[in-house]
């Protein structure tokens, strides 16, 4: 079965409906390596229930869809399926523990033409479950690698956010643990990729690699570190192209660009010197 852009246009979703608790927010955090070092305080208060404050990117998992793509109605060549690009928008913290809900839906389908694969853009919101007040809305990008050539809706593949051409404002390092990807997947995301030595070898990785949002997350971090003093309030938005994937236990360097209130960063790979995160943007106060 092929893709058919009106079916995927119009495809119903579940609501999603999530109830979570300190427990499952300071394994987020410890998920996408907050609390490598016990004696940071700056990092505390994201993994010890004392004033308990979510990382704004712990949006991701929340109420999220699953891998709606291997579902036998999308048409999806799922086996050659990429997840391209993330962008989370905040409308308010997320609280360290509730009851939230979304429904996610397909806004687009772009055909980059026979052999070039699809772009799929989806998107939800997340509301809190007892107010009904927005929390944050979340754009996913996914590549379809064998799905082009189908029509589509004629839109331009969307652009990158540009980097400046100076060298970075500033730098942030931070390491990733060994078994990151076996805590970081108890959020939800249980792909034996990231998990399973075997799955990963025959996928073409020398050892399972570490989630694209676990990624996301160190990124996060270090804009949070750098940029907000560790206030998820001064967190509005952040979006991302990924690029290359991590291995657990690498370091993770952010190349910090600053625009005003706006930032452009990419993230690299110390140890083999590559871009992991690229054409990333962010909205801080």
């Amino acid at each position: 079965m092929a893709i058919s852009y009106e079916k995927l246009l119009n495809r119903k979703f579940e609501r999603i409906e999530q109830k979570y608790t300190e427990k499952d927010t300071i394994l987020y955090a410890l998920g996408v390596g907050m609390g490598i070092d016990p004696l940071d305080r700056d990092c505390l208060p994201f993994v010890y229930e004392n004033g308990l404050k979510a990382l704004p990117s712990m949006a991701v998992v929340m109420a999220y869809p699953g891998f709606w793509a291997k579902e036998s109605d999308t048409g999806i060549d799922w086996v050659k399926v990429l997840h391209a690009g993330q962008e989370v928008v905040m409308h308010k913290p997320l609280p360290a523990s509730g009851h939230v809900y979304a429904t996610t839906q397909v806004t687009d389908v772009i055909d980059k033409g026979e052999g070039k694969g699809a772009l799929i853009l989806s998107e939800r919101t997340v509301r809190d479950g007892d107010t009904d007040e927005a929390l944050c809305t979340l754009s996913m990008t996914t590549m379809a690698r064998g799905d082009g050539g189908f029509g589509g809706s004629g839109a331009q593949s969307p652009k990158p956010d540009p980097l400046p051409e100076r060298e970075p404002d500033l730098l942030c390092e931070l390491p990733t643990l060994p078994q990151q990807a076996l805590i970081y997947r108890l959020s939800g995301d249980y792909n034996p990729l990231h998990a399973d030595p075997e799955v990963a070898i025959n996928a073409g990785f020398k050892a399972p690699i570490l989630h694209g949002l676990c990624t996301f997350g160190v990124a996060c971090h270090a804009l949070l570190k750098t940029l907000c003093d560790y206030d998820p309030a001064r967190f509005h938005r952040m979006r991302v192209r990924f690029s290359a994937p991590v291995y657990p236990g690498e370091t993770i360097r952010t190349e910090i660009w600053r625009e005003g209130d706006s930032v452009a960063f990419r993230c690299r790979s110390v140890e083999r010197d590559l871009v992991v995160i690229n054409n990333g943007y962010a909205e801080v106060s």
